[in-house]
Parts: C-alpha cells; structure tokens; sequence
C-alpha cells in the first residue's frame, strides 16, 4: 500500500479525480443557484403581470401579497413571509430581463442589493460583490459603510457612470484612498483615549475587516516591519502589498493632526523600501498616513517638492451619514 503511495501516476489519478469532483460539484451548485434565481424572476414575473392585468391598486397589491404569503407557507414552504413576496416582486421589477441577472451573485446577494433604492449605487455593489467575491457579510458591511458614496466622492460625474456601470478597481495610488476610512468594526467609542500602538493592535485583531475596508488588492506583509539604515532601526506601523498595483504600501496611524515631521519619516521609508525592498516588476511604493485631523495647508507645504507617492488620509471609528454622502453624489451627478 505505501508503494501505491508513493507511486507518481497514482497521485497523478488521485488529483484527477479529486479536481474532477470539486469541479463538478462547483457546476452542480452555481446550475442550482442559477435555478434559483430564475425561479424568483419568475415567480415575481406572475406576481407584476396578475397585478397589471387586473389594474391593482398599491392598497389591494398589499393584501393580495398577505394572501399569497399565507396559502403559500400552509402548501409548500414556511420562508414564504409577505417581505419575502415583497422582494421577489421587485427583483423582477428591477431586473425585467432574465439575461441580465448574474448568476455568480445568490439570491441572498440580491435580496441585500434590491435593498438600495438608487440605480447607480445598486448597480455598483452588483458588480463590486462580483469582482472582490463578497460574502453577504462583506456585502452588508460595505452597504453600510456607504463605500460607493466614500469611493464617489473621489470622481467627477463621469468616473461615477463609469464605477456603477463595470465596478471598480484600482489603477493608481489614489484609486486605494476612501473619504474617509471607516474602523466601526473596532468598537472604540472615545478615541481620546486611545494609544496609536492600541490601535494598530485592534487593526490586526480584525485584520479580515481591515482588509475588506482597504479594498481590492491588498495583502498584509508585516506589523512594526524593522528596517535598519546607519545601524539605527526603524520600524513601520504597517506594511502590505498590493497584487494589482504591483507595489509595497506602508501606512502611518496618527492619533492626532498630522505634523510635517511625520511625511518627512514617511517619505524616508518609502525610499528605505524603493531601494531596499523592491524587487524587479515592482513599482514604487505608496505611503499614507492615516490620521483623523487633515490640516491640508500644513499638508500640503510639507509634500510640497515630494516626488514619492505619499497620501495622508482620514478615518473614523463611527459609520458615516451615508444620507449626507449620497446626497453630495447626487449633486455631482446632476452637474
């Protein structure tokens, strides 16, 4: 038996087969949840069309769904509440063409999608949710935090079109910056009180959210990353590297306003790390400092003349008024 073992063409066929099966069973599920879908579509297709043949009113439209939520459950299945109705009806309203539906999203995806009322915000974490293979957490926890608002606010009216038609992925160093940054998922609620070395600890005990808050592209490298230059170590708050930019980023936490002496350290690792740490196909590396006071006169004297990529950018411990944000991407839009 250990022979068989180790034998090359037997673990050639085992891998075959085992590649075989999970491959298939990966077709097996995407056929059902593509079923799934379709079944909706269509069950909120009969819904509209009873409703338009018989010129339903909205107040009638409302108990007709009680009632078929009610026979409903006592015929096939308890999951048929009259919310549940509520949104198989406008999944088909929203999507009136069954080839426009993606089926790499469940219906779970667009139970949370159908949720948001502007076109261009739904279309955009549709497709986000597609593209970064958001779970229905990740999904639920970046409609919360408005990122389509916090990555809008960055765009003119066209880069805006432009996101909610393809979904977004970044292409230059500023693309990787939100307006601004969100840690709610730290549950700090007095930020007075809080240590920059405390923080960073709380970062990397929630270092999944984190990474889903940084976005698309990011992997973590190291924590206090040790460089040394003239026998004097230094050490980086943060250290990742981003697979689609091709580069190291390394970010500062600031408790308080950034100072001038803070982007002149940034920009000394930036060139530690360019001459340093690069390797052949990397381009140079991004900084940000990450603080949650931006004097932006100050900032800008002190990058005046920096020809590294260094960002300074916010964040806050508490969910954004995402009404607010939405409300200043409509007025872009309507420019």
């Amino acid at each position: 038996m250990n022979d068989l073992i180790q034998n090359q063409d037997y673990q050639d066929l085992l891998k075959k087969l085992g590649d075989t099966y999970l491959t298939g069973r990966k077709r097996v599920l995407q056929a059902i949840n593509s079923e799934v879908l379709l079944t909706y579509w269509e069950m909120g297709r009969y819904i509209v069309e009873y409703e338009q043949k018989g010129k339903i009113k909205a107040e009638y439209g409302k108990k007709i769904l009680i009632q078929l939520a009610k026979d409903l459950k006592i015929q096939y299945d308890k999951g048929f509440s009259r919310s549940y109705l509520v949104y198989i009806r406008l999944f088909y309203i929203r999507y009136p063409k069954s080839e426009t539906l993606f089926h790499q999203l469940s219906w779970s995806h667009y139970f949370e999608i159908l949720k948001i009322d502007d076109e261009f915000e739904r279309s955009f974490y549709e497709k986000q949710a597609i593209l970064e293979k958001w779970s229905i957490q990740e999904l639920r926890r970046q409609k919360k935090t408005a990122l389509f608002a916090r990555l809008a606010l960055s765009k003119d009216k066209q880069g805006i079109l432009d996101m909610a038609k393809e979904g977004f992925v970044p292409n230059q160093e500023n693309d990787i910056i939100k307006d601004p940054f969100v840690f709610d998922f730290l549950g700090i609620e007095l930020p007075q009180k809080l240590k920059e070395k405390d923080l960073e600890k709380k970062l990397m005990e929630h270092l999944q959210i984190f990474l889903l808050e940084l976005g698309k592209g990011f992997t973590f490298v190291g924590r206090q990353y040790r460089i040394v230059v003239d026998n004097t170590e230094y050490f980086v708050d943060l250290v990742f590297y981003h697979r689609i930019l091709r580069c190291f980023v390394l970010i500062d936490l600031k408790i308080n306003e950034v100072k001038h002496y803070d982007v002149g350290q940034m920009n000394f690792y930036l060139n530690y790390f360019s001459v340093e740490e690069n390797i052949e196909g990397d381009n140079e590396p991004i900084g940000i400092i990450l603080t949650t006071e931006k004097n932006n006169v100050a900032i800008e004297y002190a990058l005046r003349g920096i020809t590294n990529r260094l960002l300074v950018a916010k964040y806050q411990l508490y969910l954004p008024d995402k009404e607010l944000l939405m409300q200043k991407v409509r007025e872009i839009l309507e420019t």
